[in-house]
C-alpha cells in the first residue's frame, strides 16, 4: 500500500517513524505516560483503525483527559479524606486562597487555549512538540498543549495589541 500523497509505504510512513522516535525518547527518559501513549497510537495505526479512531481521539481526547484528571482530583472527596471540615480549615490559610486564584486563572487560560487549538492548526504542532519535549525530557505532564495554547493565545493578543 502506498500513501498517495507522499509515495511512502504504509508500513514505513513518516508518522510511524516519528512515533517510533518518540517511543525511543520515552524509554530513554523513562516516561511511562509517553511510552503508553505512543504504544496505543502505534497499535491503532498498525491494526488499521487510525482513520476511524484518530479523528475521535483528536476531537474528544482532551475533554476525556480533563474528565479523567477531574475524577482523580475528586477521589479524596469521594473517599471522605476531604470534607467540609478540611475545606473550612484550608480556607483559613492564605495558601488556599492563592490556590483558588491559580485554579481560576488556569481554567480561564485553558479556555483560550481550546480556542487557539481549534482555530490555528500550525500552532498546535509547535505546542504538541513542546509538550513532548517537556514530558520526555523533564518528566512533565501532558496537559501542556491546552495550558500552553492558552498562554500562547494571551501572549499573541498582547503582541497583537502592541503591533
Amino acid at each position: 500500500m502506498k500513501n498517495s500523497l507522499k509515495g511512502e509505504s504504509a508500513l514505513f510512513s513518516q508518522p510511524l517513524f516519528f512515533l517510533l522516535i518518540l517511543l525511543g525518547i520515552g524509554f530513554i527518559a523513562r516516561n511511562e505516560s509517553l511510552i503508553i501513549a505512543v504504544i496505543v497510537l502505534l497499535f491503532i495505526k498498525i491494526i488499521g483503525l487510525d482513520s476511524k479512531l484518530f479523528p475521535v481521539l483528536q476531537s474528544k481526547g482532551i475533554n476525556w483527559g480533563v474528565t479523567v484528571i477531574t475524577i482523580a482530583v475528586l477521589v479524596p472527596i469521594a473517599t471522605g479524606e476531604i470534607g467540609f471540615k478540611q475545606l473550612g480549615e484550608a480556607l483559613k490559610s492564605y495558601y488556599a486562597w492563592i490556590a483558588i486564584g491559580a485554579g481560576i486563572a488556569v481554567a480561564l487560560i485553558a479556555k483560550n487555549g481550546l480556542t487557539l487549538l481549534a482555530e490555528d492548526p500550525h500552532i498546535t504542532a509547535a505546542l504538541v512538540f513542546g509538550t513532548i519535549l517537556a514530558v520526555a525530557l523533564f518528566n512533565g505532564v501532558a496537559v501542556g498543549p491546552l495550558i500552553g495554547a492558552g498562554i500562547a493565545y494571551i501572549v499573541m493578543q498582547v503582541v497583537k495589541f502592541f503591533t
